[in-house]
């Protein structure tokens, strides 16, 4: 909630489903749009307005739930951008038959970092510090629009490009085809928040 109000977007357009009242009161203090329910609730989706969302976040605490929200908002909302949290790896391909456009596995992620905090603690800094919006480095992305294209550095996004996406694929930094966009192609770079 607090990444996608950092990013940008308006409380007015952001919905929180929770049975949770403490979660519930956070999200009204920050302006947003709550509704008390389950979200696996059909009803409780189409009260939240799914069917005319843009993205939506299915973060439950059960990875069977997490299937279940994300098969029913799926169904409501054939276009949107669906981003769910798995606890385990071995899930993950559930949610993507489910219909999520991306998936997280938080247990993967925490222990990576539990992993660097330990034997590389500076790679860890750096990793908090990407996931804190507006200070520091920022991981952003941009399209090439149509009147661009040809060298990365010729956009002159000012740091580091770290992938191209084109259409369906993701091509790395070290991918040579990333040397070069195309208008419609979207760039994935680090960009630092010092003056």
């Amino acid at each position: 909630m607090r990444t996608l109000l950092d990013k940008g977007a308006d409380p007015e357009d952001v919905v929180v489903i929770d049975e949770d009242g403490v979660a519930r009161e956070q999200a009204t203090a920050a302006g947003l749009t709550v509704i008390c329910g389950s979200a696996a609730s059909t009803e409780v989706l189409r009260q939240a307005g799914i069917a005319d969302a843009r993205a939506i976040v299915v973060a439950v605490n059960r990875d069977d739930t997490a299937v279940l929200v994300t098969l029913t908002a799926r169904e409501l909302n054939p276009k949107a951008t669906i981003v769910a949290a798995v606890r385990e790896a071995e899930n993950v391909h559930l949610l993507r038959q489910s219909g999520a456009t991306s998936v997280v596995t938080s247990a993967d992620a925490a222990g990576r970092l539990l992993g660097f905090a330990v034997s590389q603690p500076q790679i860890t800094e750096v990793l908090e510090d990407l996931m804190r919006v507006g200070q520091g480095l920022d991981i952003a992305e941009r399209d090439v629009g149509e009147d661009e294209g040809g060298s990365v550095a010729a956009l002159g996004i000012g740091g580091p490009v770290v992938a191209v996406g084109r259409g369906d694929e993701l091509m790395r930094f070290d991918d040579p085809r990333a040397k070069s966009v195309k208008p419609g192609d979207r760039v994935v770079y680090l960009r630092s928040h010092r003056r």
